[in-house]
């Protein structure tokens, strides 16, 4: 184990205006034997450079070094087992997703973490987060002052050692009387976790500060446009801003595409869907002992059913719900995840690696995804819906404002072309009946997803034939 920095840690922290912590799952965790606390974490943190005569390589093998440090005072949301015997050992850490400006985090409700005694553990290293945007902010302080007005982070240049801290902080099990904010659980491995923008950050720590913290034990990159974030922004940040805007043009630019470095003995297990495709094409690395990297075809950054499932988080923090998008990808990326984590589990903990998966395919020059009669990506990864489809859903945006980019699109076939393609609803059912169980023997969904989406077709009066 790397030594272990002097960070502070206090809590668990209670109170404030609102008297819950920001941005933490809605279900019951009592019921699944789980308990939820906020600690703060303050100290030193370090920001680094790569080394004089070295640059941030296509290869991804960088070298960096410490330059400054600063103080710094932020929270984390840790998630974990009641009972101490039904901890399974393993960690999974969160890089919180602050592209809207607010502290975002998800899988902390996920029931393959829950159903097998692992940890969660969401980190707040980044300033935005903190600190929210100059104009309106939302961060952690202005939606609580009370509760959060403490908290600081200089600069984004920190959140990669502060993110390291944090997972020190969770191995240190309380040592010489600090604070243990897993209580008493004896953590042996640590996932780190990101989506989106996130996923940007775990690829510059993976290239960049990996070799020299050693704290992770496995990366899981949900979302991974190819691009690391820079390791120096100063007082900017680095989202994804929708591109040609003024946001866009103030903000520190990602590094460019790279590989993901292939000789760190930690397994890395990207998650993408079929809007990350076209940007990591050039990027795409063969599967190896320590590399997996998986496509769905026909889902999108964001699907209309993910958007509704945040409904009850947003009602309760900010009193709001966010309006229906109807047009917008249909195909939730949540049964992929599901089981990429399953297997990301069993990869860290037991040396199991995940199954490889089918790549999306992709044609002429310049390369573009190669599409079927339907406009539905060909290859990759391919839940019943996309198999067996009712509608055309791709990553192909309605408009080309920023959501639109994200959310892709989706269109209800033609009653004729329905009939045309299944002629009765029992003959739709069985076809959609044998893709499921052809994911699910692929290693591509979980025993319990596949379940609920033959359930889910079978209730649902769509087809109508």
């Amino acid at each position: 184990m790397p030594e272990l920095s002097q960070t502070t840690v206090t809590g668990p922290v209670t109170g404030g205006a609102h008297g819950w912590a920001f941005g933490t799952p809605v279900i019951d965790l009592a019921r699944h034997g789980y308990r939820e606390d906020e600690f703060f974490l303050e100290g030193q943190a370090t920001r680094y450079a790569p080394v004089p005569g070295t640059e941030l390589r296509w290869d991804g093998r960088w070298q960096v070094q410490p330059i400054e440090i600063a103080p710094f005072k932020t929270r984390m949301v840790v998630l974990r087992p009641v009972d101490p015997a039904a901890f399974n050992g393993t960690a999974l850490m969160s890089w919180n997703n602050v592209t809207a400006g607010y502290d975002n985090f998800g899988g902390g409700d996920s029931p393959v973490l829950l159903d097998n005694g692992g940890a969660f553990i969401a980190v707040s290293a980044q300033r935005v987060g903190v600190h929210g945007f100059p104009v309106s902010p939302m961060g952690l302080i202005a939606w609580d002052p009370e509760r959060y007005g403490s908290l600081s982070i200089p600069s984004d240049d920190y959140s990669f050692d502060i993110f390291t801290q944090a997972a020190q902080a969770i191995l240190g099990g309380g040592a010489d009387g600090v604070v243990d904010p897993v209580g008493g659980l004896a953590v042996r491995r640590i996932i780190a976790q990101g989506a989106s923008q996130s996923a940007a950050r775990l690829s510059t720590y993976l290239n960049a500060v990996q070799p020299l913290a050693g704290t992770i034990d496995g990366f899981m990159l949900t979302l991974y446009f190819g691009s690391g974030s820079p390791l120096e922004v100063g007082d900017g940040f680095v989202t994804l801003p929708a591109p040609g805007t003024e946001e866009a043009r103030q903000r520190p630019p990602l590094v460019g595409s790279h590989l993901l470095r292939d000789d760190l003995d930690v397994p890395v297990l990207v998650v993408n869907s079929e809007s990350e495709t076209e940007a990591c094409y050039v990027v795409r690395q063969p599967d190896t002992e320590r590399f997996r990297y998986w496509e769905a075809a026909g889902t999108s950054h964001v699907s209309r059913q993910a958007m509704a499932s945040v409904g009850p988080r947003y009602q309760r923090d900010f009193g709001f719900v966010p309006p229906d998008q109807p047009g917008i990808n249909e195909v939730p990326m949540n049964p992929v995840v599901d089981a990429a984590l399953h297997h990301m589990l069993a990869w860290v903990e037991h040396g199991v690696a995940p199954p490889s998966q089918p790549r999306i395919e992709f044609t002429g020059e310049p390369p573009e995804i190669s599409r079927d009669e339907h406009g539905i990506a060909r290859g990759g990864i391919r839940l019943p819906q996309v198999e067996v489809p009712i509608a055309h859903n791709s990553a192909i945006p309605l408009t080309l404002d920023f959501m639109s980019r994200l959310g892709g699109s989706s269109a209800p076939f033609p009653a004729e072309k329905l009939r045309a393609l299944y002629e009765s609803r029992a003959n739709y059912l069985k076809r959609f009946d044998e893709a499921v169980r052809a994911a699910e023997s692929g290693g591509a969904i979980l025993p319990a997803d596949a379940d609920a989406l033959i359930a889910g077709a079978a209730g649902s009066a769509q087809p109508e034939l």
